[in-house]
């Protein structure tokens, strides 16, 4: 016989977040895919632009571009989850949702430096031609 939560028998599980993760998780997925599309917008206008004689590179818009506005959010989300569940009895809740803004703030910038990083030695041709 199966015995419902919260009837004697049954250990307590962990505890459900509730509207305020999931909440969370959205804000995190929004302010994720902002900064990726930011970064890919300043990062890849030079080639988008055009070189010499208007050359584009239109492999920012079908590469580069879902990779960042998909892969950013996806990557952050996967590290503020995994470090919210590592967290989650350890910490109370005020120090654990500071220390959880400062992973995520530190997986965005460097998410971001990286995809800057990229995009720089992707248009480097656009800005600096080779003769």
């Amino acid at each position: 016989m199966k015995t419902r939560p919260g009837q004697a028998g049954e250990e307590p599980g962990p505890p459900a977040d509730g509207p305020s993760g999931t909440l969370a998780g959205c804000l995190v997925a929004i302010l994720a895919g902002a900064v990726g599309l930011t970064v890919w917008l300043h990062g890849a206008r030079p080639g988008i632009r055009g070189g010499f004689e208007g050359e584009r590179d239109l492999s920012l818009v079908y590469g580069e571009l879902p990779l960042m506005l998909f892969g950013v959010p996806a990557l952050t989300l996967t590290v503020w989850s995994v470090s919210r569940a590592a967290l989650r009895d350890r910490l109370a809740p005020f120090p654990r949702a500071a220390v959880l803004v400062a992973v995520v703030g530190a997986t965005l910038a460097l998410l971001g430096w990286l995809c800057l990083l990229w995009l720089e030695s992707r248009v480097t041709f656009f800005d600096h031609p080779p003769w």
